[in-house]
């Protein structure tokens, strides 16, 4: 199976089979495939702190709040005065999950949100598109006055990490700017919780358009949640939302605490797939688990070892690939669990955007299953419609080796210089 991309691949179909994909420039050129994700576009900047300089500008240690463009436009030329700088990255969670999921597939993905309609060499949208992949299409972004939004973190002698964020134009995306047809024709719509959190504002409205266009056309509606106290301000809301529009749900185990109220991840994800199809919730230290649902007919069990936890045999059939409930007829939820890949980076060089690059990878999964079904609609792979290209389990796998490489890096992305890919004979995943 090629995923989408233009990369050397080996092929291990044999020739003389029925239905085998012939290696054609028609098949690998396919260029149709790629994922749309609407962001809050910001640039992340992160500042060796003292304290004296948080007070002087009455932020709380630990504490995320909002500033001020103007205060934050001071902090900055000080902080650069000072040479506190550690460094200066693209961010933004959809933002950083398309660059992944474009450095992962080599293939293209597309941004919708505002940026600076006059760009100068040097300032914070130029370094926002350079420290973005290329394959990235920005085509579709609205231009707007006023300047990227900014989210400063100071880290501070304990190594506490506090944030301030500048919002700049990053709330006033149009629904103007959301195109029905990128939108109709991706494998996956990306959106989070951030987008939600003013419903007044036209930033909601864009969002809320581009997922009625995504509904119409079933195109999976992906969610990542983004931040705790975001869900236990408004948990009934986004209850009620990830249940009506949201195919696939991206959180970590604050957030899925926060949407539940269930202190264990198993439980908690066991909750969640009463609200979606299929959920990915990364458990810092402990890994990730993948969930889903499974028409009982398709249920593959797993050939490893049975594991107990407050589930008891969890994971029985984790060699399943995921499917949307309302297309089974005898709906099974189906869990697997995965530990951090070599135990985990020896020295982790940075803990944000580690759940963007699982995610990112499990959109690269998705993405393949639409290209594998447009190529080849009869193979026995599309008798039943399924969500994902592969098992939970190869997805999980998968997920935490791409966090694996954000997690040893002071970059909350994955760099463009990535080592050789190794392929596996069920999927033409890599080890990074």
């Amino acid at each position: 199976m090629k995923f989408p991309g233009r990369r050397k691949s080996k092929h291990y179909f044999p020739v003389q089979e029925a239905g085998r994909i012939p290696f054609t420039p028609e098949v690998s050129g396919e260029r149709g495939i790629y994922i749309v994700g609407i962001d809050q576009l910001l640039v992340d900047i992160e500042v060796e702190a003292d304290y004296e300089l948080l007070d002087r500008f009455n932020l709380t240690v630990g504490q995320s709040v909002v500033l001020d463009d103007d205060i934050a436009e001071q902090i900055y030329r000080e902080c650069v005065d000072r040479k506190l700088i550690l460094g200066e990255f693209a961010g933004g969670a959809v933002g950083n999950t398309l660059h992944n999921y474009s450095i992962l597939s080599d293939d293209r993905s597309v941004a919708l949100g505002t940026i600076c309609e006059n760009i100068r060499v040097g300032d914070y949208a130029f370094k926002y598109i350079c420290n973005t992949s290329s394959k990235v299409d920005f085509s579709y972004l609205q231009p707007a006055p006023g300047p990227m939004a900014r989210a400063i973190c100071f880290v501070t002698p304990d190594r506490e990490r506090t944030f301030g964020i500048s919002k700049g134009i990053m709330n006033n995306l149009n629904e103007d700017f959301v195109p029905e047809e990128v939108v109709r024709n991706s494998s996956a719509l990306l959106v989070t919780a951030f987008l939600l959190r003013d419903r007044n504002s036209q930033l909601y409205r864009a969002t809320m358009k581009a997922i009625s266009f995504a509904k119409k056309s079933d195109v999976p509606i992906v969610f990542a949640l983004g931040t705790s106290s975001l869900i236990e301000e408004d948990r009934d809301f986004f209850q009620t939302f990830i249940s009506e529009h949201v195919n696939v749900l991206a959180m970590n185990k604050d957030e899925a605490h926060a949407l539940t109220g269930i202190d264990d991840p198993l439980l908690a994800a066991q909750e969640i797939l009463e609200y979606t199809d299929l959920a990915l919730l990364t458990v810092g230290e402990s890994g990730l688990y993948v969930c889903s649902w499974v028409d009982k007919i398709n249920a593959r069990e797993t050939e490893d070892k049975l594991y107990s936890k407050s589930i008891s045999s969890y994971n029985l059939y984790e060699y399943s690939r995921a499917q949307k409930k309302s297309s089974c007829a005898e709906p099974l939820k189906i869990y697997t669990h995965i530990n951090p890949f070599m135990g985990g980076p020896v020295k982790i060089e940075n803990t944000n955007g580690a759940g963007d690059a699982a995610l990112a990878a499990l959109l690269h999964d998705m993405s393949a299953n639409h290209y594998h079904r447009r190529m080849i609609p009869k193979s026995p792979k599309h008798e039943s419609q399924y969500l994902t290209y592969s098992s939970i389990h190869q997805i999980s796998k998968y997920a935490n080796r791409a966090s694996y490489e954000v997690l040893k890096q002071r970059s909350p992305r994955l760099s463009h210089g990535l080592p050789e890919k190794e392929q596996s004979l069920e999927l033409s995943y890599w080890t990074l």
